[in-house]
This record gives C-alpha cells, sequence and structure tokens, in this order.
C-alpha cells in the first residue's frame, strides 16, 4: 500500500507538534486550531477552516490543499467514534487521507485514517 501524500502529510505533522510543543497539553482546540492555521499560512498551506461539509451540517476542522482532512481534538482520550466520524467526513469529500489528533496527548500521535472505498468494499 502506498503512502498518501507523504511530503504534505509529513509537514502537516510537524504543524501540529510545533502546535503541541509551543501550547502544550491543556489548551482549548480552537487555540490549537489557531495556531495550526497561523503555521500553515506561515508556509504558504493552502487550506479552508471550519468548513461545512455535505447536506449534515457536520464541520471539518481543516481541509489542506483538498487532499487532507484535518480533525482535531482536545480531550482526555480519542474515543471509538472519533474514527468513524473522520471516516464519514472522507466519504462526504471524496477525499483519500484524514489525520485525528489529540493535543491533550502526553505524546502527540497523529493517527492517519484512510477513506475506506466503499466500491470495492462491495464486491466482497
Amino acid at each position: 500500500m502506498e503512502v498518501l501524500y507523504p511530503e504534505l502529510s509529513y509537514t502537516i505533522t510537524g504543524i501540529l507538534f510545533s502546535a503541541h510543543n509551543e501550547l502544550g497539553r491543556y489548551a482549548r482546540e480552537k487555540q490549537y486550531g489557531d495556531m495550526v492555521e497561523r503555521n500553515l499560512a506561515a508556509k504558504k498551506i493552502i487550506f479552508k477552516r471550519e468548513m461545512c461539509i455535505g447536506n449534515s451540517g457536520n464541520i471539518v476542522d481543516f481541509i489542506i490543499e483538498n487532499k487532507i482532512i484535518i480533525e482535531l481534538k482536545a480531550k482526555q482520550a480519542l474515543l471509538a467514534e472519533d474514527f468513524p466520524q473522520i471516516q464519514h467526513y472522507l466519504q462526504e469529500t471524496q477525499l483519500k487521507l484524514g489525520l485525528l489528533v489529540n493535543f491533550r496527548d502526553k505524546f502527540l500521535k497523529p493517527h492517519r485514517v484512510v477513506k475506506i472505498d466503499t466500491q470495492e468494499r462491495k464486491k466482497y
């Protein structure tokens, strides 16, 4: 399996780590989002923030270069429902890759979520 958007996702991951290092573990989700936004703009990366997708009223934290979704969390732990949430966003947008990150973790661990191809899944 190929790694999707390796250079772009590497740059984004660096931005996420930078925000975590600068703000620590206990800032609000909006503060992390603001820091990520500033760093994306500084690197001249094209993005949309808090974008409403589909007719469901769901709001994605970031869409990066129309390729990658970033979903930010600032809570004690990621929950099982956080992964289907970002998968739903990928299905709605038809983008292939999402990064789910929880800034409350002591050690930041961005999770790569790849869009499930529903056409391929129906073959089995």
